[in-house]
């Protein structure tokens, strides 16, 4: 792995959104995975130590399951072995490019994954090895934003990156209000006094109290993440 002296965020955590890998057909959109995967790595060679966390909403969410009936508690622990799939997924992707990577689960799954450990999830980071961290918090009740935030304070995280399909922190929807107004920088305490949805109040919490910035992009902008590692101001950075 290239080491690049220049690099402005060393150690981050991404975030990524089980949606942003499927299809309207499918579960997953390999084209999208390989694009993706292939983005990430080009951030690893520069000598950025890269932890992920995968939500699963592609698969199966948690809340929609007890929206209709279902027991909140199993509907959560299923929507969290979703994320041990799509992390099953990265993990193989990587190695396929010839790239390092561990999985590890909050959830006991031994049979495909290991128990997330900080200590051992920063020791993979420093050998060279991207770190994909699933299974959420392994606690219901919680977002996977919420674990990702949770992560990125374990492993001491420069920076918190939301990949997203919108372009950063807006007022309003952008998709359905021509005027919505960007955020190129905002507070923790503004997000939250403002209520947007564009990340769980948890999460942004958990990150101002642990001084960890948080950087909302768009993950569809080919080059985007290189951007970012690199010093570039792109999307929306959250913080004090």
């Amino acid at each position: 792995m290239a080491k690049n002296s220049v690099l402005r965020y060393k150690r981050i955590l991404l975030k990524i959104s089980g949606e942003a890998i499927s299809s309207p057909s499918d579960i997953f959109d390999f084209r999208t995975v390989d694009a993706l995967i292939s983005e990430i790595v080009d951030v690893y060679t520069l000598g950025t130590e890269v932890g992920i966390v995968i939500g699963g909403g592609n698969i199966i969410r948690g809340e929609k399951l007890a929206g209709a009936g279902f027991n909140r508690n199993r509907s959560d622990y299923m929507g969290m072995l979703a994320t041990v799939i799509n992390g099953m997924l990265f993990e193989n992707a990587f190695e396929q490019k010839g790239v390092s990577a561990r999985l590890q689960s909050a959830l006991q799954v031994t049979s495909v994954t290991e128990g997330v450990t900080a200590n051992t999830g920063i020791r993979y980071l420093e050998q060279g090895s991207i770190v994909i961290f699933s299974g959420g918090t392994g606690n219901p009740y919680f977002t996977t934003d919420t674990a990702a935030a949770l992560r990125a304070c374990e492993i001491g995280a420069d920076v918190l990156l939301k990949a997203t399909k919108v372009d950063g922190v807006f007022d309003k929807d952008p998709a359905a209000f021509k005027d919505a107004i960007f955020f190129p920088e905002i507070s923790y305490d503004d997000i939250l006094k403002r209520k947007l949805k564009i990340m769980d109040m948890t999460a942004v919490i958990m990150c101002r109290d642990n001084e960890i910035p948080i950087i909302i992009f768009n993950l569809h902008q080919h080059g985007n993440l290189k951007k970012i590692v690199s010093g570039e101001t792109i999307g929306t950075i959250v913080k004090e």
